[in-house]
């Protein structure tokens, strides 16, 4: 079994090239401000997309989309403020969630728009 850094890390690639495909383009990754991070920062048209990417092995417990709490929006919001507050940006911004379960038997991306609101 892949180590859990493994894991996320391959969870980011198949996330950036899922949406490669889909002509979002790549500004930024792993973007840290404090003790958040946002694991990708994209462009699609004219809007900046804060993507979140969720990775598992199994959907058991649940998708790996209900991972991202609250408490990680509120995380994500305020890094993704300093993101476009200290580049000067006059974008309008969005949140992503694309999440994965990957293990050897399959894989399975689920791209979830406007996941949440600031």
């Amino acid at each position: 079994m892949a180590e859990h850094n493994d894991l996320g890390k391959t969870g980011e690639d198949l996330a950036l090239a899922e949406l490669l495909k889909k002509g979002f383009q790549l500004k930024e990754r792993n973007y840290s401000f404090n003790k958040a991070e946002i694991d990708l920062v994209m462009t699609h048209g004219s809007d900046l997309v804060f993507v979140e990417v969720k990775t598992r092995q199994t959907a058991e417990i649940g998708e790996p989309y209900l991972a991202v709490t609250k408490s990680k929006q509120r995380q994500l919001i305020k890094a993704a403020h300093h993101y476009i507050v200290s580049k000067d940006l006059d974008v309008n911004a969005r949140f992503d969630i694309v999440s994965i379960v990957h293990n050897s038997y399959r894989t399975v991306i689920e791209h979830i728009e406007e996941a949440f609101y600031p």
